[in-house]
């Protein structure tokens, strides 16, 4: 199973997310919720990296670990709550789908 971890603050902005594990829904390499999950997490890495006021750290040490930390000066807040809303929405909607191989659990700061 994959396990995801969310952290916001009080405001919702995205704070950090890790996700740990893989989710024995496919094969290795043609799993498509290991799939679904690095390619949101990636994509909200990448995004948030090439915007002005936002620094992002992250990392996946080896497979089935990805996380991602972020902070934020008053001038990308805006942005960095539509990425952190729609990484959480992607990543809600990948666990209701696939509640046996992928768990959410989102923790407010």
């Amino acid at each position: 199973m994959i396990e995801i971890e969310a952290v916001l603050e009080n405001d919702r902005t995205l704070k950090s997310c890790k996700a740990v594990g893989h989710s024995g829904a496919g094969k290795s390499g043609s799993d498509i919720v290991c799939a679904a999950v690095t390619v949101l997490l990636r994509t909200a890495f990448n995004t948030l990296s090439n915007r002005k006021g936002i620094i992002v750290q992250g990392e996946a040490p080896e497979k089935g670990q990805l996380w991602l930390e972020v902070e934020c000066e008053t001038e990308g807040k805006e942005y960095l709550f539509a990425v952190g809303e729609f990484l959480i929405n992607g990543l809600s909607s990948v666990a209701k789908e696939f509640p046996n191989n992928c768990k959410l659990t989102i923790k407010e700061i």
